[in-house]
């Protein structure tokens, strides 16, 4: 029993230390190369793709000007062509549609209709793209708006790319409740070692009503709903077996805001590879999705991962 409780304390300070040196991961993996070089974090918007029609301009704009797999902030500007100028526009619908390989068409979260910020003169929304474009099938943009009593349509073809932050991973899965849901990360883009408020957007695909006389975009433009009133529980872990599975202090499942995403903290105690372990809740408390995990320590053993969990790497 003392020999148990020995090498947990020396478990126990041998994490400690790795706080104070830096990256434990350092020494065993690459990580720098792994993820890619520096994370930066992107604010500023570009254009992605642009369109003429009926003596509009429209351009579509996203962070660091591309589509991700996953979560997409995006604003839509609006000039008529001749002049340059912003045009008022009173309504601005927005349907992201994926097109198989076989012809099979389909959706993903999104915001349909958009918000707008009058005194920039954009819409605003998001998209959260399950795939990347190429073997798995393209991407189209089936755009409406409305100016004075006229209605312009528009359907543009866009490239998703693979996303290489893995801070804004996502996943799909099926719960215990034969629902299909969706996790997507939000933020940080660029954490640090430290309490990090955490966010993401959790979405269920609603079942499909009876559709025979609607077309295609009546079809999918409400294919998935914000799942609302769950919880997220979280308990974040260094899987790598020199980590032993630890975890850290501090740490704040995710619950709903008003902008309908889900906020927590994540305590990020060094950099390295990180596994998000979730449990989701519905909104009676039972669980859909994910599993407890070990809370020993267990150093030069793999870590074992809820069922639900996104790897994270800084």
């Amino acid at each position: 029993m003392k020999v148990s409780l020995l090498i947990k304390t020396i478990g126990f300070y041998s994490a400690i230390a790795c706080v104070f040196l830096g990256s434990c991961t350092k020494g065993k993996t690459d990580y720098e190369a792994e993820r890619g070089g520096v994370v930066d974090e992107v604010v500023e918007f570009k254009e992605v793709t642009s369109a003429v029609t009926a003596g509009y301009t429209i351009s579509i704009e996203a962070l660091n000007g591309t589509f991700y797999r996953g979560y997409n902030d995006i604003r839509v500007k609006i000039k008529d062509t001749q002049t340059n100028t912003p045009v008022e526009v009173s309504a601005l619908t927005f349907l992201p549609i994926k097109t198989a390989v076989t012809g099979e068409k389909s959706s993903c979260p999104h915001q349909y209709d958009f918000g707008y910020n009058a005194e920039d003169k954009y819409f605003f929304g998001y998209t959260v793209f399950t795939s990347e474009s190429g073997t798995e099938g393209s991407w189209t943009l089936d755009i409406s708006f409305t100016v004075g009593n006229q209605t312009v349509s528009l359907i543009k073809e866009v490239s998703v790319r693979q996303q290489t932050n893995k801070n804004l991973n996502m996943t799909a899965f099926t719960g215990k409740d034969d629902q299909q849901y969706i996790i997507a990360l939000v933020s940080p883009q660029k954490p640090n070692v430290a309490e990090n408020k955490l966010v993401a957007g959790i979405y269920k695909l609603n079942k499909p009503l009876d559709s025979s006389s609607k077309s295609i975009a009546d079809q999918l433009k409400f294919s998935y709903s914000q799942a609302d009133r769950y919880t997220l529980k979280l308990d974040p872990r260094m899987p790598e077996p020199s980590m032993g599975n630890h975890s850290s202090p501090n740490n704040k499942d995710l619950i709903q805001d008003r902008d309908g995403l889900y906020h927590g903290v994540v305590n990020y105690t060094m950099t390295g590879n990180w596994t998000l372990n979730f449990i989701l809740l519905d909104p009676d408390g039972k669980v859909v999705r994910g599993t407890e995990v070990p809370k020993d320590f267990t150093p030069g053993v793999e870590g074992r991962k809820s069922e639900l969990h996104l790897d994270i790497l800084f």
